[in-house]
This record gives structure tokens, sequence and C-alpha cells, in this order.
């Protein structure tokens, strides 16, 4: 007997070298931005930084992006708006904590500066809620349908662009040099549900 399998859903993870679109200033400004405690690492103060005009030009950058993903990934005619944003920073030996992102559509982080040698992977986890069976497969049996945790190795200068219901955390950071990133949420504008079937909502 041959057995054929085939994939009934996927879960897309987008990757956009933006490395060039963002300038020297705004590199600058992000880097003189206030930080604060975020249980291992550090998080900025201000947590809406894509609504200073500093990064008006980057945002704009961003949404086309965020244009792109919901047109040709989602398929929807909704856009996808920019909610909170905020700036990230790992220290060595650092990592982050392992989560998902409530109210909140897609997410993305841009690592906008020169990432470590080597650069912390970032595991994304396909489970969202508590396992009744865990059922690891055989590490040389390992597949797209099986496996439970893939680990992506983000590039300097490139946007990932992700589900935000999906968990992922970062790898300690193994280098002496400060690992930053852009980091935002993301809600939808625009008509969703059937008028008819009572299920219209209007987000504006």
């Amino acid at each position: 007997m041959q057995m054929k399998v085939e994939t009934l859903f996927a879960t897309p993870l987008a990757r956009v070298d933006l490395s060039g679109y963002i300038t020297e200033d705004q590199v600058a400004f992000v880097d003189s931005l206030t930080m604060v405690a975020n249980q291992t690492n550090l998080i900025s103060e201000n947590l809406y930084i894509l609504d200073r005009p500093e990064l008006q030009g980057f945002r704009a950058i961003i949404s086309q992006c965020l244009k792109d993903y919901a047109i040709n990934v989602m398929g929807c005619d909704q856009e996808l708006l920019l909610t909170q944003s905020w700036a990230l920073r790992n220290a060595e030996g650092v990592g982050m904590h392992s989560h998902a992102h409530s109210n909140s559509i897609v997410s993305g982080s841009f690592y906008y500066t020169e990432l470590p040698t080597p650069a912390s992977k970032m595991f994304f986890d396909r489970n969202t809620s508590y396992q009744r069976l865990e059922l690891p497969p055989h590490p040389e049996r390992a597949n797209i349908f099986n496996t439970k945790i893939n680990a992506v190795i983000p590039k300097t200068g490139e946007l990932l662009l992700f589900p935000s219901e999906l968990n992922h955390m970062v790898e300690q950071n193994p280098s002496p040099e400060v690992r930053s990133v852009i980091a935002f949420n993301t809600f939808i504008r625009g008509n969703i549900g059937n008028f008819r079937d009572v299920s219209e909502l209007s987000l504006k």
C-alpha cells in the first residue's frame, strides 16, 4: 500500500527584506528610547513608537507590507492597521519568554540593527492551548505534520510577519552584542460579517 499525505492547512510566516528602508536618524531615535524592565529583557517605555513623527516614513513602509500581507496571504479586503509598537533589547544571556499577542491579528518583528553573531533563534509553537496528549515524533521522522516547534533565524534588516496567536519565544543571546528589535501588533479596519445574517460589524 502507498500512502499519500496532503496538507490541509498552513501557518504563514512572511519574511521581507527591509534593509535600507530605515534611516540612520530613525535607528538613532529607536536606540535613544527609554527602556524599562520586561521580565527578562528590556522594553521601551513608549509602547506606540511607530506613532512618533520621527518614524512616520518607516511606519508607511510597514503599512505597505501589512497591506500586501492582507491581500496576498490572508486574501481579505480589510486593512491591517498598526496598533501598539515597541522596541526590545536582549543583552548577553537574555532571551524572551514564550508568549502570544492578544487583541491582535498579525504581529511583526523588524531587526533594525546588526544582529549579534550567532543570531538568537526565534521559536514558534503551533500549540496555543493545553494539549491532552504529548506525542513527540522521533527526531529522524519529524516533518511539517508532526513538528510542534519550528525555529527561525532572523536576518539583519528583515521584517517577520506572523499570526498573533502563535506562541513564540527567543533563545538567549549568546553574544556580548545587544540584540535589538522593533515589534508591533495590528488589528483590522473595515467591515466584517454579513448584513443579511445580522453579523455585520464595521471597524473604523
